[in-house]
């Protein structure tokens, strides 16, 4: 008995340090599973935020590169349309003018001369039949009305979507510059005939009736602008369109009291002339037409003073505003002459 006891109770210490420790291992290894389970699912979670984030960032990506990439082409495609009407318009012209000088030509043979030098026949300049200058000034001026609607077209969409001032400056450049360009035009068309250029035949009746020395009064654009951006412009702004505005009627007034002066004497020259070779020949001397041509270049010259002052008073977005408001008061007026031009046509 003796013998055995002690290797029972080994036995029985060694069944209890088993028990013991295997109890104790299950433990550690369920709280150790546990732990780790937990750190899997915070891993887990982790990196699908991870993922998620990434996904979203790569997503927004790709988006802003397909919106730019589809400004892109639309951009691409507007610009081809344009050079290819810009090409069409100078194949126009480019047949215009062969078929000016084939007329001309005609006019020569038959017979359309007086002691060897061509009779004036400008009183048909707005047919086309002989005054190339005013054809081709008719021609160039067809075509600065479809770009200028087109730039008004352009602001509009520019200023609705709310475009960075650096790009708004372009249009507004573009703008102003091809107002120049008119002026640089008609200073042209008023040495092949001042009469046509006064006259305004070649605009619309409604734009007619507002017509002073072949263009608008800049004061008169000024009431029309004022109003669309009064609410825009500061204390200051205010005062210097004010002051804009009243040296410019000054100005008109001195132009249209050397306008009448010389429309008096023009009529007395008519007035004075005589009857040769059946047909009336005004004595007006070189001089004076001339005079009636610096007018008009005057006129236009204030009209051009007016707006780089108007813009250089204001900011670019309200320049933009500007250009819009007065590219729609002009379109108004147009729609106005056809809807009464057509007045008749209407079957109600």
């Amino acid at each position: 008995m003796g013998i055995y006891e002690p290797m029972h109770q080994i036995s029985m210490w060694g069944d209890f340090e088993v028990t013991g420790f295997q109890k104790t291992s299950a433990t550690m290894m369920v709280e150790v599973d546990t732990k780790l389970d937990n750190q899997s699912e915070d891993t887990s979670h982790e990196t699908q935020g991870h993922v998620n984030k990434f996904n979203q960032e790569m997503s927004k990506h790709s988006d802003k590169m397909l919106r730019r990439l589809a400004q892109n082409r639309e951009a691409a495609r507007k610009s081809r349309l344009r050079k290819k009407a810009h090409v069409q318009q100078l194949e126009a012209s480019r047949l215009k003018l062969i078929q000016l000088e084939q007329e001309l030509e005609r006019a020569r043979h038959q017979g359309l001369y007086v002691g060897g030098g061509e009779v004036d026949n400008s009183h048909l300049a707005y047919s086309g039949s002989v005054n190339s200058g005013i054809a081709v000034f008719e021609m160039e001026y067809g075509h600065w009305v479809v770009e200028h609607n087109r730039q008004i077209s352009d602001l509009r969409t520019a200023l609705t979507s709310h475009i960075v001032d650096r790009d708004l400056r372009i249009l507004v450049e573009g703008g102003m510059n091809h107002y120049f360009d008119l002026f640089r035009m008609k200073a042209t068309a008023a040495k092949a005939d001042v009469f046509y250029l006064m006259s305004g035949i070649w605009k619309t009746s409604a734009e007619r009736f507002f017509l002073w020395i072949g263009g608008f009064r800049p004061s008169e654009l000024l009431k029309v602008l004022v109003p669309q951006l009064q609410l825009l412009m500061t204390e200051e702004q205010l005062v210097k369109i004010g002051n804009l505005q009243q040296s410019c009627q000054q100005a008109e007034d001195a132009l249209s009291q050397g306008m009448e002066k010389l429309r008096l004497i023009l009529a007395e020259a008519v007035a004075t002339g005589q009857l040769g070779e059946g047909s009336y020949i005004p004595q007006v001397t070189k001089e004076k037409l001339e005079a009636l041509e610096r007018f008009v270049n005057q006129a236009d010259h204030l009209r051009q003073e007016t707006l780089q002052e108007m813009f250089r008073i204001l900011t670019t977005r309200q320049a933009a505003r500007g250009l819009l408001a007065l590219g729609e008061y002009v379109q108004r007026l147009r729609d106005l002459s056809s809807l009464w031009s057509n007045r008749h046509c209407d079957p109600s």
